[in-house]
């Protein structure tokens, strides 16, 4: 049958995206395939315009509408499901987590001194499409933003406080401390140095290697490879053409769920804190029903981000938080005890790779309750962000060489955290012991960092800034989370239609409020370990396709 010259489009067929990718600049090793990004995809037209990949798109989203449903029908009877859940994840698989993250940082380190290092991302003759400040406010303020404000004085201070106490014993004989490595008793000095390196573990090289590895895998198989922008494109090494298929779609459904349930629990996270402030400064009050307003409230805000795409939103709030993250580090240095932070800055480092063998050891430890409690988890939450943050990193970091792209990624972040874990866990430790202040031990944690401030001058304005940092964090990871998932559900079309993030950013709030209606911050850690576990593999099968993949590049 011969098709009418000008026939109308129909509802249901796919729009193939052939701009979505830039094509390499110079010679590479471009991957010939017969896929086209948007072949698999159906954009049907009704009220608004879609364009998503049926299979991916349509699991992804029945099973988070699913699950959000059922956590908010079942609040009481889901609760001790997700504890356990958590639990069990963390007290048996504590190890596995403890080795993917080891070998995540030693490729990044390998990569960082090895030729393979010289190779640029996009071709050998792209320039970066961002500059230094508005490339790394970006890929800091949706990497550990909300974390950061959260545990940035109560880590610190839990860690000191239990390595202090050192090895308690239940009526049974066994250990129930979550000191770290045993801990320091009776000795503040070196307990203070314990718990700071301990912090420093979770929020330095480990995490940051984490999404270095899923972001450096997307950027070579898209950008140098000439692959669509998803998880699935990494695989081609391992899988061929069959990534288009049944193995791509799995990768990817895995990566979107992921992806929501980390974002979720960070954005959880960032809520109860600022609540928590709100209340601390103005009475705002923490019930569950304030908390669900604060999260619509946020999520719309979300919303207008994402409308104003990518320069006019995200962009433009990451810098913002970046200068306000830095004024009020300033403000805690300068006000704080400076000259503790200052020094406390490198001893720190020093403690820190000092007690780093012990840390990252995954067997034989004598701190398994520190080991299950903190690291494993930990690692599942960093894992579980990963395709988020390191698709998010990958999209802004063309024209990076692959060397000049660890570094900045894996070092430059680590120290800011080590930085700002010194001024502010620094801060509280020293009011405790040298002040004798001791509500800043005794609040909960979301409150701690507002009662360090409050012995500050100009509390009542550093504890606004600290509100407006967790809610712009907030607002940043939502609009970046929601363009990546997007990303992966589209068949790796970056130009999507806007009204699919929206429903991305709709849900995350939702699956936030549902996990915190059934469990709190039990639930939100026990889905970010659960799909942190599987995905863990597909990292560590990336490491490989990495490898090969710069290996075949010209040289």
């Amino acid at each position: 049958m011969t098709e009418t010259p000008n026939a109308p489009e129909r509802d249901d067929e796919p729009i193939i995206d052939t701009e979505a990718i830039p094509e390499p600049e110079g010679e590479t090793e471009i991957i010939v395939t017969e896929y086209a990004i948007g072949q698999d995809n159906v954009a049907p037209r009704y009220v608004l315009e879609f364009d998503f990949h049926q299979k991916v798109f349509s699991i992804s989203a029945l099973g988070i509408v699913g699950f959000t449903i059922l956590t908010l029908a079942f609040q009481n009877q889901v609760e001790p499901v997700f504890t356990g859940m958590r639990d069990w994840l963390t007290g048996n698989l504590g190890w596995f987590f403890l080795i993917a993250g080891n070998i995540f940082v030693l490729l990044c380190l390998f990569l960082i001194v090895s030729p393979l290092g010289k190779i640029r991302l996009g071709g050998p003759d792209a320039t970066p499409d961002y500059g230094y400040i508005g490339w790394f406010s970006m890929l800091f303020a949706a990497g550990m933003g909300i974390g950061l404000m959260f545990y940035g004085v109560s880590e610190p201070l839990s860690h000191y406080s239990a390595a202090l106490g050192g090895v308690t014993l239940d009526e049974t004989g066994a250990r129930t401390d979550w000191a770290p490595l045993g801990g320091a008793a009776g000795d503040p000095v070196e307990a203070a140095r314990l718990g700071m390196a301990a912090t420093i573990f979770h929020w330095g090289l480990h995490p940051w290697a984490i999404y270095a590895v899923v972001a450096l895998a997307l950027a070579l198989f898209s950008y140098n490879k000439g692959l669509p922008l998803t998880l699935r494109s990494t695989f081609y090494p391992i899988f061929g053409e069959k990534i288009w298929g049944w193995p791509g779609h799995i990768i990817d459904i895995m990566a979107i769920f992921a992806t929501i349930f980390g974002l979720a629990t960070s954005l959880g996270i960032g809520a109860q804190q600022a609540a928590a402030g709100l209340d601390y400064l103005f009475g705002f009050g923490q019930s569950n029903s304030r908390l669900i307003i604060l999260i619509i409230f946020i999520t719309l805000l979300a919303i207008i981000s994402i409308v104003r795409g990518l320069e006019g939103g995200v962009k433009v709030l990451s810098q913002v938080n970046m200068f306000l993250a830095i004024a009020l580090l300033i403000f805690v240095v300068a006000l704080g005890p400076t000259a503790s932070i200052f020094t406390g800055f490198f001893s720190n480092l020093v403690a820190y790779g000092e007690y780093l063998p012990a840390l990252a050891n995954p067997f034989g430890r004598d701190d398994a309750n520190f080991a299950a409690g903190w690291t494993a988890f930990y690692w599942a939450w960093w894992i579980s962000w990963s395709p988020f943050v390191g698709m998010f990193i990958a999209r802004v970091s063309r024209g990076r060489t692959v060397r000049e792209f660890l570094i900045a990624v894996l070092i430059v972040p680590s120290l800011f955290s080590v930085l700002w874990m010194t001024a502010m866990g620094g801060s509280a430790i020293s009011q405790v012991v040298n002040d004798g202040f001791t509500g800043v031990q005794e609040a909960a944690l979301e409150l701690q960092l507002f009662e360090m401030l409050s012995q500050m001058p100009l509390a009542g304005i550093s504890s606004l800034v600290g509100i407006i940092l967790v809610v712009v964090f907030f607002v940043t990871s939502s609009d970046s989370g929601s363009l990546v998932i997007d990303t992966i559900a589209a068949g790796g079309k970056t130009n999507a239609p806007v009204v699919q993030r929206v429903f991305w950013a709709t849900f995350e709030g939702l699956v936030a409020v549902a996990l915190l209606l059934g469990g709190g911050l039990a639930a939100l850690q026990a889905m970010a370990v659960s799909t942190g576990l599987p995905f863990t593999l597909v990292l560590l099968a990336a490491c490989y396709s990495i490898v090969r993949g710069l290996m075949n590049e010209p040289r």
